[in-house]
C-alpha cells in the first residue's frame, strides 16, 4: 500500500488537472454548450440554456477542484459530483432535442463528447474507489 501511496504522490506531482482527458473532454463538452447558448438562444427556454450552462461548467471545474486535493477521498468526492453533473447535462441536451428547442440532428456531438466524458470519468470514480478497497 506504501508503494501506491507513492506512486500516486509522484503521478500528481508530474502532472497536472488538464492532463487527464476526463477534464479534455469536460473543457470541450462546455465550450460547445457555452457555443450552443451563444447560437441557439431561445428565450423561452432560457432556464434550459443556464442550467445546461451551470451543469456543464460544473463538470469541468469539479474535475479540476478534485484534483488539487492528490489522492484523497476529497479527489473522488469531487468525481462523483463532477459524474452527476455530466448525466445532468446530458439529460439537459436530450430535453433540448426532444422539446424541439434544437434539432436533434444538431446535438449529436455534443451528445456524444457528453457521453464519452461520462465514461472517462465513471472510469475514474471505479478505478479510485477498487485502489481504496
Amino acid at each position: 500500500m506504501r508503494t501506491f501511496v507513492v506512486a500516486m504522490r509522484r503521478w500528481f506531482e508530474m502532472r497536472d488537472h488538464t492532463s487527464l482527458k476526463a477534464w479534455q473532454e469536460a473543457h470541450a463538452v462546455a465550450l460547445s454548450v457555452i457555443e450552443l447558448a451563444r447560437t441557439a438562444w431561445k428565450p423561452y427556454a432560457s432556464a434550459l440554456f443556464f442550467q445546461l450552462q451551470r451543469a456543464s461548467l460544473s463538470v469541468q471545474l469539479n474535475i479540476s477542484e478534485g484534483y488539487t486535493f492528490g489522492d484523497s477521498p476529497t479527489f473522488t468526492r469531487h468525481l462523483g459530483v463532477a459524474y452527476g453533473s455530466a448525466v445532468e447535462t446530458g439529460e439537459l441536451v436530450r430535453l433540448l432535442g426532444d422539446a424541439g428547442i434544437i434539432a436533434p440532428s444538431a446535438l449529436t456531438e455534443l451528445r456524444e463528447r457528453n457521453a464519452r466524458c461520462q465514461r472517462l470519468i465513471l472510469g475514474l470514480l471505479k478505478r479510485r474507489r477498487a485502489l481504496r478497497s
